[in-house]
């Protein structure tokens, strides 16, 4: 399992990164301090580090100049509200893979997060997600079904990856808004529902089910639904 250190004193944000990355398949650990993450880091089973500049006890660049003077080439991806030109060049240049601004949206930093953990792998690459006939190709950005290509806008490709990145799990509606819109988007929102509706109706209604009081799945239809489950 792929074990990421998210470095961050911002309570709400680093819950909201794990829960995202959760989601995805990935084992978080939270911590705000940069020793503690020097330790951890040090100790091994680290693959990825997701590293706030501005921590409790020290400087995030200090940080990252102590991860690599050890020699270690954990990728590490710089979360943070510096945005001056000077401070991506800096964070860089003492050996950050990437930079990412604050405020921010999950699906950009997943996306970042998985470049550079495919960079450090040594298995292939997965470039299609398929699911009975749904199929979506991730490099070229077209979805298909039962291989008629469907147009989906950014919005609805990113929650069919969603869905297709875990088929039979109920995701809530909480998990699909943070993980396609991002942290800053408002909660009270229905935006979930709204697209869920737009995904039925081009991938066909049957393939979304909905979960009463939790959330919604991608089913296999060629396996009877439960009689809990019902479409909305």
């Amino acid at each position: 399992m792929t074990h990421i250190l998210i470095v961050e004193d911002e309570e709400r944000i680093a819950a909201f990164v794990a829960k995202g990355l959760g989601v995805a398949g990935y084992t978080t650990t939270c911590v705000t301090r940069g020793r503690e993450a020097l330790s951890l880091i040090r100790a091994g089973g680290v693959h990825l580090v997701i590293l706030d500049l501005g921590l409790v006890d020290m400087d995030g660049f200090d940080v990252l100049r102590r991860i690599r003077d050890d020699q270690n080439t954990v990728p590490v991806v710089v979360l943070t509200a510096r945005t001056s030109v000077g401070d991506t060049v800096a964070g860089l240049e003492r050996g950050a893979d990437d930079y990412v601004a604050k405020p921010f949206r999950f699906e950009e930093l997943l996306a970042r997060v998985r470049l550079r953990l495919r960079a450090r792998s040594t298995g292939p690459e997965v470039a299609v997600l398929t699911h009975g006939p749904l199929q979506l190709d991730l490099h070229a950005r077209r979805m298909r079904v039962d291989g008629r290509e469907v147009d989906l806008s950014a919005r609805e490709f990113a929650l069919a990856e969603t869905f297709l990145r875990h088929p039979g799990l109920v995701l809530t509606r909480e998990q699909l808004l943070s993980q396609v819109w991002g942290y800053d988007f408002d909660p009270g929102s229905n935006v979930v529902d709204v697209y869920v509706r737009y995904l039925r109706r081009k991938l066909g209604a049957e393939h979304v089910e909905t979960v009463r009081g939790m959330g919604y799945r991608l089913v296999d239809v060629g396996v009877a639904s439960p009689p809990a489950l019902a479409r909305s």
